[in-house]
């Protein structure tokens, strides 16, 4: 792209929420790939500008060095929406952009090619997103393009994606003998570097691709049925079932039965139950025999809570939503369309409320606030079974949220 592209967040990333308070909406993962990574791979820029809320900039530039954040001093720059789903036929689109051109989609921004004289106009206009582009005084150009507005769109599409980013990333199969492993349609099978899968494993990718990358462990008696994606390191224990349309990210354990779920990155759900129709975060640990309901007894539309509003899903299937860092204990039972916050840990009989807000301690039987001073100890010895060490950006992120979730635990 000639370009430099910036990825921006609008007032729609709080639809994603918890998922989107310790990262930008475009940082979420559909399929194999974050929606960032999608469009890296599509339009290999020369430069990307990430634009995201203030209080996640440092944390962001931390992380990515490669890369701008917040700042935006370009003489043209092309905005994409971080919530956009990159295709082939918009990039042809977008490539032929005139300059102070908006492209929306159902009346959303999609994208805009701005001069530097819209970009002050639109920075001076807009806070932390950029969400109000009428200000502008721009040629408008409407196109046929899917923006994600809530998680269970992400989930929804998670199989699709699945195979649209085999396509992107282009893996060699790996020839490789797993002896004793039988493998169905294995022309659709993609084994990685330093893969061990132990005897009576079925991978099944009859009805869609099956995408395993380098030093995953799967051990015997497991079955996967793609389309599923399994990513870096990470470990399937015995007796393992994971059904079609899941992604599992990097770094995760997982066990039990799995399907059409989003798991982001190291995250544990090492142990019998089902987790189905669900997305988790990262850093979160799922007790052993927990359960999660992805269907009503009354096959009705499934409705939850997001930002102290029900919103019907307009699907019979929804499970349960996780924030980063939270956890539950062994025997949790989580009701359909289940939302907990970050930093969470639920445990006692009985069904726990369908909304739990962002650092909360408890369950059925009540809830109280989970001391930030705690949440960050945990934290910290979490990640450094990981070898990997909270910074002080980690720590201000970590405060930043707490107070944001406060009036919601009130």
């Amino acid at each position: 792209m000639k370009y430099p592209i910036c990825l921006f967040e609008d007032n729609k990333y709080s639809n994603f929420l918890p998922l989107t308070y310790f990262r930008p909406v475009y940082d979420l993962r559909c399929g194999i790939l974050t929606l960032r990574e999608k469009v890296l791979r599509l339009l290999q820029p020369d430069k990307l500008i990430l634009h995201t809320r203030k209080y996640l900039n440092n944390f962001i530039r931390e992380e990515n060095k490669n890369h701008v954040v917040n700042n935006f001093v370009d003489d043209k720059i092309l905005f994409i929406n971080g919530r956009l789903k990159l295709s082939e036929d918009l990039v042809g689109i977008f490539s032929h952009a005139k300059t102070d051109e908006l492209f929306l989609s159902k009346n959303e921004i999609a994208a805009a090619l701005l001069s530097q004289k819209s970009i002050q106009i639109l920075l001076k206009n807009n806070k932390d997103s950029l969400t109000d582009f009428s200000v502008l005084d721009c040629k408008q150009s409407e196109i046929d393009a899917y923006l994600y507005e809530y998680p269970w769109h992400l989930i929804q599409k998670n199989g699709e994606e699945i195979v649209n980013d085999i396509a992107l990333i282009s893996p060699q199969f790996n020839k490789v003998e797993h002896p004793g492993v039988h493998l169905i349609n294995k022309e659709k099978i993609y084994i990685g570097e330093n893969v061990l899968i132990k005897p009576n494993v079925v991978l099944d990718a009859s009805e869609g691709i099956i995408y395993i990358e380098d030093e995953v462990t799967i051990l015997p008696s497991t079955y996967i049925a793609g389309p599923c994606y399994i990513g870096r390191k990470s470990f399937v224990k015995a007796n393992t079932q994971i059904y079609n349309d899941t992604s599992i990210g990097p770094v995760c354990k997982v066990g039990g039965e799995i399907e059409n779920s989003i798991i982001h990155s190291y995250s544990n759900k090492q142990h019998e139950g089902f987790l189905g129709h669900a997305y988790l975060g990262s850093w979160i640990n799922i007790g052993a025999s927990s359960n999660n309901s992805d269907l009503k007894n009354d096959y009705s539309k499934i409705k939850v809570m997001l930002n102290g509003q029900e919103v019907d899903t307009g699907t019979n299937f929804m499970g349960l939503i996780m924030g980063d860092h939270s956890k539950c204990a062994i025997n949790t039972a989580f009701n359909t369309g289940t939302v907990i916050g970050v930093s969470c840990n639920i445990y006692g009989s009985g069904f726990p409320p369908k909304y739990i807000p962002s650092f909360s301690w408890g369950g059925a039987e009540g809830l109280r606030e989970y001391h930030l001073r705690k949440a960050i100890e945990v934290a910290k010895i979490v990640k450094s079974r990981r070898n990997i060490m909270m910074s002080v950006n980690d720590l201000e992120l970590f405060k930043s949220v707490f107070d944001l979730t406060q009036a919601e635990r009130k």
